[in-house]
């Protein structure tokens, strides 16, 4: 132990000036390890561009809203009104929109109420706090309160994709041609882009110019804004005061004040104890019922059945189940039996056997009585005569 801690004190140490070959530097580490620091890098990007593409602000697919940048959506004309100097409110009810139209100077409603949530009070309502109002392939339910001119007059043919405006409107006229694919027709007031001969178009601007009528989504939508006088005719009849009032009614702005009453509102106050009182019978019934009544005892009834009654109910059974192989098995197999029995051939005979007993017994040739038993019926009508054909043999055989 002496020589070897002597040993240990006189072994030369490493140079204070010399840096140790294991050192902390980060720079050295850095290298020694690149191909994993690389790894950790690419993983930890990745994993931050999924964090922030889950939780980032997505839009919606609302067709005609401000927050949707699909075909459908009409965020490209709010965000170009917007560079006009327009500003466009996106109200979510109808308290909102209320609220936006009541605190503007002259505001611009657009409404787009494709499911008809709306009744005819805040119909009113919006009409009487807008300024304009511009509705969009409104309803039928939509027009009538509004007591005005335009009514609905179907749909733009197929034959007229593309309608130019036809009246003198100047916002129209501006605007050129428009798409008239999938659109709506009006009449009254002032008809423009009208299919061929007809009164109605697709759009229609009330004698007053407080209402305007515009029978198709796809001018306002970000997938056809660019195609012919869509943007031009867009910002014309939207941008014509500095506040648009942006309004798609949902569901919540469904009326339900006078639905019926659901069953928990017509129902008295003891039904609700009535659900636990019935699964505690019910419990208690499994209990009961449940409980092991020990193995079953095998105990003969004295009842006795004819053999002709279970032949016939067995006779049933195949006739209504179609078992045309299995009754033929079932006769054939009990005529061998029976003839071995008589001809005393024994329990271990084989059917080739039977046959061939028969065939020197009635003296017939062994192939005709083989055809007979070996029978396949195909139908029903032949297995009830294979059948009698069988048991004549058998009285044939018992009458020598």
């Amino acid at each position: 132990m002496t020589s070897v801690a002597a040993a240990a004190a006189t072994r030369p140490g490493p140079h204070p000036d010399q840096e140790p070959r294991h050192g902390k530097n980060p720079l050295e580490w850095l290298r020694r390890h690149r191909v994993h620091a690389a790894l950790c890098a690419v993983v930890a990007a990745a994993l931050a561009l999924a964090l922030w593409t889950q939780f980032a602000p997505k839009g919606d697919t609302v067709p005609l809203s401000v927050n949707n940048a699909g075909p459908e959506g009409a965020r490209a004309v709010t965000q170009v009104l917007g560079r006009q100097g327009v500003t466009v409110h996106d109200v979510g009810d109808f308290e909102a929109a209320m609220e936006a139209l009541q605190s503007a100077p002259s505001p611009t409603l657009l409404l787009y109420d494709r499911n008809g949530f709306l009744d005819e009070p805040r119909l009113l309502s919006l009409m009487a706090a807008a300024e304009r109002v511009v509705l969009v392939s409104p309803r039928l339910q939509t027009l009538a309160p509004l007591l005005t001119d335009i009514r609905q007059a179907g749909v733009v043919p197929d034959a007229s994709p593309v309608l130019d405006p036809g009246c003198s409107l100047p916002d129209a006229e501006a605007a050129g041609p428009v798409s008239g694919d999938s659109g709506f027709l009006y009449e009254g007031g002032t008809a423009c882009y009208r299919p061929g001969s007809s009164a109605a178009g697709l759009l229609a601007v009330s004698d007053n110019g407080l209402l305007t009528v515009l029978g198709s989504t796809s001018v306002l939508a970000n997938g056809r804004l660019d195609d012919l006088g869509h943007a031009a005719l867009a910002i014309r009849t939207l941008g014509s005061s500095p506040d648009l009032v942006w309004y798609l009614p949902t569901l919540k702005d469904l009326d339900t004040a006078g639905s019926p009453g659901t069953l928990d509102d017509l129902a008295p106050d003891w039904v609700r104890f009535l659900g636990p009182w019935l699964m505690l019978v019910a419990v208690a019934a499994v209990v009961w019922r449940g409980r092991r009544l020990g193995p079953l005892v095998f105990e003969p009834l004295p009842v006795v059945v004819r053999a002709v009654e279970t032949a016939e109910g067995r006779a049933r059974l195949y006739h209504d189940s179609r078992a045309l192989d299995q009754a033929r098995d079932n006769l054939r197999a009990g005529a061998l039996v029976r003839l071995s029995g008589h001809l005393r051939l024994g329990p271990g005979a084989t059917a080739d056997q039977v046959i061939d007993a028969v065939a020197r017994f009635l003296d017939q040739p062994a192939g005709r009585i083989r055809e007979l038993v070996d029978e396949q019926p195909g139908t029903e009508a032949r297995l009830v005569a294979w059948s009698r054909e069988l048991d004549n043999l058998e009285k044939e055989v018992r009458s020598r």
